[in-house]
């Protein structure tokens, strides 16, 4: 399978399946030196696990992350930084009905077409749980971040037509509040929305907000691979997500230039201030120093007790109510996640950033 590697500085690599022994990750081009905090691997690998609330699937995983290279008395040593990550509560059990039945909404169909084979043991590679290994690189690529002085920050916009009040955000809400959602009266009217959809055997979508802040002004490229364009590409290659937008995104079109246009001054210590954001932080392709902003929207959960509609590998028409363990809306784990694509993508481009001038190399490396 081709297409498990992510970046060229900052390169990240994850293998294993769902119900398989373990997952993990292999990072190359991290830089020697930064000292990495163990303990921020594990509290973002607890932000994405399952079975710490009634609205993430009741799975018990403990995703402790095993550190087996790249890393001596607590700083990284420049060589590939490999992560593992064993699946302890697998049951698979659950989905030997499925071997030959499509669901709706999953890649069975898909897998099937391109492979002539599948893991069906919920859903093998493009499960869901191949997520805690991102996550655990990500949290990597935040303390490369964190050195230079970038943050990156994500949290439920929107769950359903339930959306955050800017006036009511609470940043503390984010990891104290079980659906991430920053407003305490969003997330109490987004869990009774849930708790209804559950009665129903049904799921619902939502949207993450990422914000980032301390992203010096250069870093991208302009053509074929804009940070926009890149950032967009990590964020959409979360299995769930359906649509990404940087800075006011489809508002844009209904939006004048007049109005879309982020007016520049400078400020009195001279550094060059924006009046607005509607670019979210990029302009050409190319950081403005100004605080990036995305949007992901992600679908609802796919696999639901509704009976639906579906066919199975021998050509018949069947109905299938899926049951097992699942998430009634998969945004509040997803949270962390987004934040580890960006991450990942931010520390790929910075590194890439560091080569595009010969007066930084003069000053690495000219006697």
């Amino acid at each position: 399978m081709s297409g498990s590697i992510f970046g060229r500085r900052f390169t990240v690599t994850t293998w294993g399946e769902s119900h398989g022994p373990s997952i993990g990750a292999v990072i190359d081009g991290c830089p020697a030196g930064i000292k990495l905090d163990t303990e921020m691997i594990q509290r973002d690998l607890d932000r994405r696990r399952p079975g710490r609330s009634r609205y993430a699937s009741p799975r018990r995983e403990t995703d402790q992350a095993q550190i087996l290279s790249g890393v001596f008395q607590g700083h990284s040593t420049g060589t590939p930084i490999a992560i593992l990550i064993p699946n302890q509560d697998p049951k698979s059990g659950d989905y030997d009905r499925l071997a030959a039945v499509f669901r709706p909404g999953h890649a069975d169909y898909t897998y099937q077409q391109k492979y002539g084979i599948r893991d069906h043991r919920g859903g093998g590679r493009a499960s869901g749980r191949e997520t805690a290994a991102r996550v655990a690189a990500g949290a990597v690529a935040k303390q490369l971040l964190a050195e230079l002085g970038v943050a990156v920050s994500a949290y439920t916009y929107a769950i359903g037509e339930i959306t955050i009040d800017p006036a009511r955000f609470d940043p503390a809400l984010i990891e104290a509040n079980p659906l991430a959602m920053p407003d305490e009266e969003a997330a109490a009217r987004a869990a009774e929305y849930l708790d209804q959809l559950a009665a129903e055997k049904d799921s619902a979508g939502g949207i993450v907000e990422c914000i980032v802040t301390g992203m010096p002004a250069g870093v991208g490229e302009p053509v074929f691979e804009k940070l926009d364009a890149m950032l967009a590409k990590a964020v959409f290659s979360i299995g769930a997500v359906k649509a990404v937008e940087i800075g006011s995104g489809v508002q844009a079109a209904h939006m004048r230039g007049s109005e879309h246009n982020d007016w520049l001054s400078f400020a009195e210590d001279g550094s060059l201030a924006k009046q607005s954001n509607h670019a979210g932080g990029i302009l050409g392709g190319i950081s403005d120093g100004s605080p990036l902003k995305l949007r992901a929207y992600f679908k609802p959960t796919p696999s639901i007790g509704k009976v639906q509609q579906t066919v199975t590998e021998a050509k018949e028409n069947v109905e299938l109510a899926v049951t097992g363990r699942h998430d009634p809306v998969i945004v509040p784990r997803a949270v962390v996640v987004v934040e580890a694509m960006v991450a990942l993508t931010l520390a790929d481009y910075l590194l890439i950033g560091a080569t595009s001038r010969i007066a930084n190399l003069k000053r690495l490396f000219k006697p």
